[in-house]
């Protein structure tokens, strides 16, 4: 068979997802619309439209006629997807905390629930657990139940790899911030997806974010622990272990030293400032005490144009300027994206980072920018990574079979 003889079955399979591919990116649109983008023949149109209708995916509005949009000739049925066939949820399983999302197939969120976890207090179990509670949470106040659900993706600070498992670490810290979440959720959703926080940063910032349209970016989960995700090419890098992008290496790196973020990079370049009397006259960062320093205070008094919290901030640039750097070089990147809590505040560092990039590099250098999405940007884009991975088998999946397969089911 070659692709220019599809065989019955293949072609209609092609036919709907190409349909179904159509409606998840329109509003309300008739069978002329989608012979428009698809080139597919009317009875074709009409016949997988009415089987998308059968199997829930699509809903069939009230014609032109009746809406008041025609007068003449047969008006034309009007379609548009059924955004409430079903729900996903996004989680961001993070070291302190869970936060899960509840959205419709259009990615609406209509719900978020919160948990703090203890992390001196942590367990594989305790963390299973605690996902459960605040999907099962988000849920209730999304009136709905787990029976609505298509698909969970789960965002987790350790290497994940296809298979939504993490690899054995050191210590056990991968193990327990990713206790086999694939299992946990295997009988809530026939689509359950993993990943690391990092690379749902990047998803969510091509979905929604700072990278939209954009093929080649890193974004830098850049708060209390650097962490990479990389969109390559078009396309989300995992690694063999779910380790691309992985920030250890940074020890390693002169000027940069560890993974630490910009949190507290911020906080202690202040506090050795201070302790060293370094900070220029007529600093407000001088009388800050020591034990009440955060990068907030920081970051505030650099916006506010304070002599001293600039310096900290160039300094902390600086060395944010050797990791955008590395990262241009490594993977010859556009942009570098500073996301999640800190990009509100960064701008300060990015601006000192922008200046001090190193020349050195032979490719053009990365734009470094701030992420709009906030702190909550890795269950956004666990939100978007579980609708992608919904949309990529919506028509094998059982929720959406059609009414006689369901019957034998």
């Amino acid at each position: 068979m070659t692709d220019a003889t599809l065989s019955a079955p293949s072609l209609r399979r092609h036919s709907l997802d190409a349909v179904l591919a159509y409606a998840w990116d329109a509003e309300v649109f008739t069978a002329s619309d989608v012979m428009a983008a698809v080139a597919l023949t009317r009875s074709t149109t009409i016949d997988v439209l009415d089987e998308l209708v059968a199997r829930g995916l699509l809903e069939e509005l009230p014609n032109a006629r009746a809406v008041g949009e025609y007068s003449k000739g047969r008006p034309a049925r009007r379609f548009a997807l059924r955004a409430d066939a079903a729900l996903v949820v996004g989680v961001d399983a993070g070291r302190g905390h869970v936060t899960a999302t509840v959205a419709d197939l259009r990615g609406v969120p209509l719900a978020t629930s919160r948990l703090s976890i203890d992390p001196e207090r942590d367990s594989p179990e305790r963390r299973r657990r605690a996902a459960e509670k605040v999907v099962d949470a988000t849920l209730t106040r999304a009136h709905a139940s787990r029976d609505a659900l298509v698909a969970v993706c789960v965002g987790v600070p350790a290497p994940v790899d296809r298979t939504g498992r993490s690899p054995v670490h050191h210590d056990g810290f991968w193990q327990r911030m990713n206790p086999d979440f694939v299992d946990t959720f295997a009988s809530w959703a026939p689509v359950v997806r993993v990943e690391n926080d990092a690379s749902l940063a990047a998803v969510a910032e091509h979905a929604q974010g700072a990278a939209v349209g954009d093929d080649d970016f890193v974004a830098l989960l850049a708060g209390e622990r650097f962490g990479a995700g990389l969109w390559i090419d078009g396309r989300l890098l995992r690694g063999a272990h779910g380790g691309a992008g992985e920030t250890v290496a940074f020890d390693r790196v002169e000027g940069v030293g560890s993974a630490y973020g910009l949190a507290p990079r911020c906080v202690d370049a202040a506090r050795a400032a201070i302790a060293a009397g370094t900070l220029p006259s007529g600093s407000i960062l001088a009388d800050v005490p020591v034990d009440s320093l955060d990068a907030k205070t920081v970051l505030d008094l650099a916006a506010a144009g304070d002599p001293g919290a600039l310096a900290v901030a160039a300094e902390v640039g600086g060395q944010l300027a050797i990791v955008a750097g590395l990262l241009g070089s490594l993977f010859d990147v556009r942009r570098v994206v500073i996301s999640g809590a800190i990009a509100a505040g960064a701008g300060p560092i990015i601006a000192a980072a922008a200046e001090s990039l190193p020349a050195a590099l032979h490719l053009p250098p990365p734009e470094i920018v701030a992420s709009p999405l906030g702190a909550d940007i890795v269950s956004t884009g666990a939100v978007a990574a579980a609708l992608e991975a919904t949309r990529a088998r919506a028509i094998d999946l059982e929720p959406f079979a059609l009414p006689d397969e369901r019957a034998r089911a």
